[in-house]
């Protein structure tokens, strides 16, 4: 099957098999390995990316579902040098440990803050509970998704 998806703003277009997942074709056929493969069952985070500007974890994706879409890896939210601000925040709170994760949290951080500009700590535990970190307690991270926040819209509650 050939699909053509436009990957951190540059179309890419590959053969691919029906079964490939879009985090095997992001990392495989795009060289992002930014992207990381944790569980397979979509229990960690670790692969998501943003589809269409909304966070998914891309081990539950077809890469044939993201024909004629727009993806967003870890490698594609700076602009050229300049981190995007949740990439700055969470650098800047602390809020990664061993960086595994680190990739799908900032993108899922990301699609939060587009969703909900002013984020309680409640809701960004709760909009943030299907990543998993097994190093930081998510203090941390909360903060940087809360600092960012507040830097995007001036307000956080």
């Amino acid at each position: 099957m050939h699909v053509k998806i436009n990957v951190n703003g540059e179309q890419q277009s590959h053969e691919v098999e029906d079964r490939t997942l879009l985090v095997h074709y992001v990392r495989e056929n795009c060289g992002l390995t930014g992207t990381n493969v944790g569980c397979d069952t979509t229990s960690c985070g670790a692969c998501t990316v943003l589809l269409d500007g909304e966070s998914v974890k891309s081990c539950t994706v077809l890469a044939a579902q993201a024909d004629g879409r727009s993806v967003t890896t870890i490698e594609g939210l700076a602009d050229g040098e300049e981190l995007h601000p949740m990439q700055r925040a969470f650098q800047q709170h602390h809020g990664l440990q061993c960086g595994f994760c680190t990739p799908g949290m900032v993108l899922a951080s990301v699609s939060l803050v587009a969703e909900n500009p002013t984020p309680t700590e409640a809701e960004i535990r709760s909009g943030l509970e299907g990543n998993l970190c097994r190093c930081t307690g998510y203090h941390n991270i909360v903060e940087a998704v809360r600092a960012a926040a507040e830097e995007k819209s001036g307000a956080v509650e």
